[in-house]
């Protein structure tokens, strides 16, 4: 892309040469016109294990199925708004899941 000496503007093409929009400047000869587009590597995907990709804070509740005493918890709005959320517990040794609708 060539721009005009005089005021800087981007040169376009007239009928026989290039030349300015705004002063009325005239390319003598061809203008070089040339694009470049710069391709740098794609970013891996990291893929993440279901087991490591659990983040719930970790609550002393019993699990009412195998006894241990830990386990997840994380609240949900299951009814309407004016009501209590409803709590969802699962052990972190067996991975049963309960809740609480207190």
């Amino acid at each position: 892309m060539e721009f005009c000496p005089k005021c800087g503007a981007v040169l376009i093409e007239k009928r026989k040469n290039f030349g300015c929009a705004r002063c009325n400047y005239s390319a003598k000869g061809k203008v070089k016109l040339s694009s470049s587009e710069k391709i740098g590597e794609k970013k891996k995907i990291e893929v993440i294990n279901q087991k490591d990709a659990e983040t719930h804070p970790i609550t002393a509740q019993e699990c009412k199925k195998c006894k241990h005493p830990k386990s997840y918890f994380w609240t949900v709005q299951t009814r309407s708004g004016d009501e209590a959320e409803t709590k969802f517990f699962k052990c972190v040794k067996c991975a049963y899941t309960w809740r609480d609708y207190r």
